[in-house]
């Protein structure tokens, strides 16, 4: 009874708890991958269209080498865009169960942060989409000139997903520098003291990601990073560890 009054839950509830959540979770990605599969084939037309801008009218093509080859690059590709049509949804069931357990101050930042992360993490997959992965394609296409230019689906889907999620997870920095903030292993002043280090591996991360050497595009890809950066120091300002009053003189 005392247990019930303070709202606790026993290890079997939290399970069941848990199962409940994963199993939304399932049937929300299982209909995201029912309509993914439906407009599977537009889905692909976008994928591809940073590999054909640069390739003449004849080239437009993918090949493969195994009869199952494409059949499973589609249920990837399905897979994945469920995935992201489903994401919301699935944070949902992730924030119904975790939420019992937080603190009311923590409940009021759970949703701005599912939020943030799902923001930056889309806005990075569009910037490499647009502005990275045609310029990346070109490059290649004008060092291999000379070779014929068989590439199959799988050489094309990992390439590009590589690019999509990297860039995707560097999006994400200003929260990972919320995460160390908060468990004191930054601080703001630290931050800003090496901002000039943060702008040199921004330089080095670009250059890895644009190896045509241009250095016009290794900027377009260095400034939003620094940009990330400096988002993160004010970040980390905001939601820096603050000493409580009257606690200096207990060390």
């Amino acid at each position: 009874m005392a247990k019930a009054a303070r709202g606790e839950m026993t290890f079997l509830e939290h399970f069941e708890e848990l199962r409940k959540c994963i199993y939304r979770a399932f049937l929300g990605e299982v209909v995201a991958f029912a309509v993914a599969t439906y407009f599977l084939t537009d889905i692909m037309k976008f994928l591809v269209a940073p590999y054909f801008r640069y390739l003449p009218q004849g080239q437009q093509r993918l090949a493969y080498t195994e009869i199952t080859e494409v059949f499973f690059l589609y249920m990837k590709v399905a897979f994945v865009a469920s995935l992201f049509v489903a994401a919301p949804w699935i944070f949902y069931q992730l924030w119904l169960f975790i939420s019992p357990g937080l603190k009311p101050k923590e409940k009021r930042y759970a949703f701005p942060f599912i939020v943030a992360t799902s923001l930056f993490f889309m806005t990075g997959m569009a910037f490499c989409y647009y502005m990275v992965l045609p310029y990346t394609f070109k490059f290649f296409f004008d060092f291999n000139q000379g070779f014929e230019n068989i590439v199959t689906v799988s050489n094309f889907w990992d390439f590009e997903m590589k690019f999509l999620l990297g860039i995707g997870l560097t999006f994400e920095t200003p929260i990972l520098i919320l995460f160390l903030t908060r468990l004191g292993l930054v601080s703001p002043g630290f931050l800003a003291r090496k901002f000039k280090w943060a702008v040199l591996i921004s330089f080095i991360i670009s250059a890895i990601i644009t190896p045509s050497g241009d250095p016009v595009n290794q900027t377009i890809v260095a400034v939003p990073i620094i940009i990330l950066y400096a988002i993160g120091v004010l970040i980390s300002w905001i939601f820096r560890k603050r000493v409580e009053p009257g606690t200096e003189s207990q060390a």
